[in-house]
């Protein structure tokens, strides 16, 4: 079963805690201006921000890849730091959905990609099986486990990318524009997928429906700094602050009546 697992050292801390983090790239360009973000367990947030305003390079903080600027990354308890064995638990801890699910399935069929992550953890024969199994059933995908993945629809593969990280059992799933490209089948099947999970959400995205539906609290980050944090719907009921940056609603869509409908649906 997909969850939490307690006996992580720290497991007690919030899965994301964020202290001053500043970070500007070799050509000077400044990207992150002091950010503090705390996402307790089991939380889902929205990052929301018009391009450029840092989103990307906050989330390349959360497992490593991006460093040397000033302030702290804590992950259920475990900074992130270049130690080699801190890494690799903290890519562990934080699964990261790309927006092309292509640049995450690259093997023969689906149960071998959704395999290749715990496999270097070292699982193997049923341990590692049982996990590619609760992997896919997790996202509705068991019966495309022999299929190639090229074979598979695009809202199928972003799927099956959310099933790659979730083999790895992460403290917090990041999710990069998940309802990009798909049809409205495929975005409301996704949507049913993410409620379902037990895990911390960080989903970065534009489609600001999708972060009502999906996120009771959204953080709206613009030159490198988070400029209003609260209640999604009421964040997205400001449309002074949604114009200020660069945040638009689809044409007659009312987050006031999409709340309520929600609120009736839950």
């Amino acid at each position: 079963m997909i969850g939490y697992v307690d006996t992580v050292p720290g497991a007690a801390a919030p899965s994301l805690d964020v202290r001053g983090v500043r970070f500007s790239y070799p050509d000077g360009q400044v990207a992150l201006r002091g950010v503090d973000l705390t996402v307790p367990r089991g939380e889902r947030v929205a990052l929301l921000g018009p391009n450029g305003a840092g989103k990307t390079t906050l989330v390349l903080h959360l497992n490593g890849i991006l460093a040397g600027g000033d302030g702290t990354v804590t992950v259920g308890g475990l900074t992130v730091d270049r130690d080699r064995n801190t890494l690799a638990e903290i890519r562990r801890r934080v699964g990261i959905v790309f927006q092309d699910p292509d640049d995450q399935l690259f093997l023969p069929t689906v149960a071998e990609d959704v395999a290749f992550g715990p496999a270097n953890l070292g699982l193997r024969g049923a341990e590692l099986a049982a996990r590619v199994t609760e992997a896919l059933d997790a996202v509705g995908m068991a019966e495309h486990r022999d299929r190639a993945p090229q074979h598979l629809s695009f809202g199928q593969r972003r799927r099956v990318a959310v099933a790659t990280v979730l083999a790895m059992r992460p403290e917090i799933l990041v999710l990069d524009e998940p309802s990009s490209n798909l049809d409205p089948a495929a975005r409301r099947e996704l949507a049913g997928i993410l409620r379902r999970l037990p895990v911390t959400l960080l989903m970065v995205t534009h489609d600001l429906p999708y972060a009502l539906e999906l996120c009771d609290r959204s953080v709206i980050l613009d030159t490198g700094r988070i400029v209003a944090d609260g209640a999604t719907a009421q964040l997205l009921a400001d449309g002074e602050l949604l114009a200020r940056h660069r945040l638009e609603l689809p044409y007659g869509f009312d987050p006031a009546v999409a709340a309520r409908q929600l609120a009736g649906n839950g």
